[in-house]
């Protein structure tokens, strides 16, 4: 019982940030059908900048930088790679991001070098409590609440702001609603801000563990987020958040029943379940039809 209330733990941890990587790759698809594989490095750039502090700075300025640094890189993608690509067909857009990512990390290797630089992650990060035997990290805790935060904050905006409305309208049907007098400028930066900024928050909690980041580090958490976003549904916020949860959950599971030689072959034993579950559920979990296709 009490194995299985730490694999628990350690899931909604991870899950945690799985979501918030799914998130920040999901927002994109919905108002631009853009599969951006480019946001694995918003997270490294986020990381790069926050290795550039020392333990003497307050870690609130290092988090608030590395934030700032990925919605900015966001913005600055969407005006410079993503708006003269508009229109263009999704192959073209995909191959686009690709080219991005690839760029960037050529970037990372010329400006920081090979080697991983270390990150200064305060001692508190790294400090567990015990709650009924279970050893609880107080990293796991601010993921999971700060994941939560997150996702509550961007509902309320989506639901009770204009630019949120506007956001959901977009997700809905693009074309009409830029019929309808609503800037698509405004709309796509805003989208592209809050895509970066989520990819600023989930690096704090996934490079904590290391306190390392290296040119590709982006590599593995994009490919987690988007593995989650498919199995939740891309069409569906709220899928794709869903989608970290139970992918977290099937790696903590095969971790836990799993003998120690089997252990190398979790990640191929989790595809193979995301690939049976589309079988059956080919746009996901938790699919929202949209009203338009895109044209």
């Amino acid at each position: 019982m009490r194995e299985a209330a730490q694999q628990t733990v350690s899931a909604l941890s991870v899950g945690s940030v799985y979501a918030l990587v799914a998130l920040g790759i999901g927002i994109l698809y919905n108002i631009l059908r853009l599969v951006n594989f480019a946001h694995g490095d918003l997270l490294t750039l986020a990381a790069y900048v926050m290795s550039l502090y020392g333990h003497s700075v307050g870690f609130a300025l290092v988090v608030v930088s590395g934030l700032g640094a990925a919605t900015g890189a966001g913005l600055l993608l969407e005006r410079v790679a993503f708006r003269p690509m508009r229109g263009a067909p999704p192959a073209t857009l995909l191959l686009t991001s690709f080219a991005v990512s690839v760029i960037l990390e050529s970037v990372y290797l010329l400006v920081f070098g090979g080697p991983p630089r270390p990150i200064p992650y305060p001692s508190w990060t790294r400090a567990h409590f015990v709650v009924a035997g279970v050893s609880v990290g107080w990293m796991e805790v601010a993921s999971l609440v700060t994941t939560m935060i997150v996702l509550v904050l961007l509902g309320l905006a989506l639901r009770y702001t204009v630019l949120g409305l506007a956001l959901r309208a977009a997700a809905e049907d693009f074309p009409i609603t830029r019929l309808m007098g609503i800037r698509a400028n405004v709309v796509i930066l805003a989208a592209f801000a809050i895509s970066g900024a989520v990819a600023g928050i989930a690096a704090v909690f996934w490079f904590a563990n290391s306190a390392l980041v290296g040119p590709t580090a982006g590599l593995t958490p994009v490919l987690k987020g988007f593995i989650a976003a498919i199995l939740g549904g891309l069409g569906s916020l709220s899928g794709v958040v869903m989608g970290g949860f139970l992918l977290a959950g099937a790696e903590a599971l095969f971790q836990a029943v799993l003998p120690a030689s089997a252990l190398p072959y979790v990640d191929a034993l989790v595809f193979m379940i995301v690939i049976l579950v589309l079988f059956v559920r080919p746009q996901g979990l938790l699919t929202r039809t949209p009203a338009a296709q895109r044209a």
